[in-house]
């Protein structure tokens, strides 16, 4: 496989042109000699906002979801997944789903504050909250601002059900929150595995987490008593599928109860990032894997119908779909769903909720 930047997912920093922002590209006979003008170019290095939303649990009513609210501590992420399909939500701020996606990162230092108000609202039902929904919550900069923690450290007081997906290891730091969460039936996590050959996971997936210690952190997890699930999210046709059966069999061996799986999609500005990769990680095979995709998508580079676009259609799918349930089964991974407790949810102290 041919190296370009190393450590980084996408290979393009294009800024988006969906909501028609003025763009600039570089001419002229200088590019060719820059290097030699002005020497290599630095390192790109990570840059973290403080964002200040006025709120922190998101809601969405979409029928082929099985969570109707989350919080996420964190918009972009480090870890650079190509086929990231938050990627597009960068263009919000006039940056790139590319590049500016994994590397301007923008922290919520106020989520469990804001969280804590929201629970206290009069006349808050309470439902699980999803975290890792769009933005992983555990990637490197929470070792520093722990934000994800504060979040927990609230649901834990309250008695909240929370999930979370993961591709890193850094959730078994929470298990003395999380334990006992479990322990009351409030607390469920899945660890998301894709590969388990360390060459293609560094390539998919460059900043993760290596695939071992995110298997460690299942048995953790279980050994904690949290619920521990494993989530191949997505497969890549041609470039992962092959694995589906070996990862979950290391799965079940290290304790997850149950998997799940979901084709890979390619939203908006996710394709063309995704094409370029492939052209340059995985040239001898680019074109098979689109077709491939496309089969699956009616003949598009993404489906984003309820429903379909979770499973996807066509043979190719169907044959997927096959493979996974019947591995699921012979592992035993087939069988339990997340199911959490929401009559044990108290709103915080001193919250609006208790004056009535």
């Amino acid at each position: 496989m041919a190296k370009t930047r190393p450590a980084r997912g996408a290979t393009l920093n294009r800024e988006s042109s969906r909501f028609n922002l003025p763009a600039r590209e570089a001419d002229g006979d200088w590019l060719d000699a820059r290097e030699e003008v002005d020497g290599e170019a630095p390192k790109l290095r990570t840059t973290v906002t403080v964002e200040k939303p006025k709120t922190i649990i998101t809601r969405n009513n979409s029928p082929d979801i099985g969570f109707d609210r989350s919080v996420n501590p964190y918009r972009g992420c480090e870890h650079g997944c190509i086929y990231c399909f938050a990627r597009p939500t960068h263009a919000y701020h006039d940056l790139s789903p590319g590049l500016d996606f994994e590397t301007r990162l923008f922290a919520k230092p106020d989520a469990p504050a804001l969280l804590r108000a929201e629970l206290g609202k009069r006349g808050y039902v309470c439902r699980p909250i999803a975290f890792g929904t769009n933005t992983d919550p555990y990637q490197p900069i929470e070792a520093t601002w722990r934000i994800t923690r504060g979040c927990i450290e609230v649901l834990a007081e309250c008695n909240h059900p929370i999930t979370i997906t993961t591709k890193s290891d850094r959730v078994t730091r929470d298990i003395d929150l999380l334990g006992p969460m479990a322990a009351k039936g409030l607390a469920a996590v899945a660890v998301s595995v894709t590969s388990l050959d360390p060459r293609i996971a560094m390539t998919v997936e460059p900043r993760a987490p290596h695939p071992e210690k995110r298997l460690r952190a299942i048995r953790m997890l279980t050994d904690a008593g949290i619920p521990a699930f494993v989530s191949m999210a997505p497969i890549i046709p041609h470039v992962t599928d092959h694995e589906l059966e070996h990862i979950l069999e290391r799965a079940a061996e290290a304790g997850a109860r149950a998997a799940f799986f979901l084709p890979v999609r390619l939203p908006y500005e996710v394709a063309p990032l995704f094409r370029a990769w492939l052209d340059t990680h995985f040239p001898e095979r680019a074109g098979k894997v689109m077709a491939t995709i496309q089969s699956i998508r009616g003949g598009k580079d993404n489906d984003p119908n309820f429903h379909t676009r979770m499973r996807g259609q066509g043979p190719w799918a169907e044959l997927l779909r096959t493979r996974f349930l019947k591995a699921a089964k012979r592992y035993g991974l087939d069988s339990e769903r997340i199911r959490l407790r929401t009559d044990l949810f108290r709103p915080p102290a001193g919250a609006q909720g208790e004056l009535f």
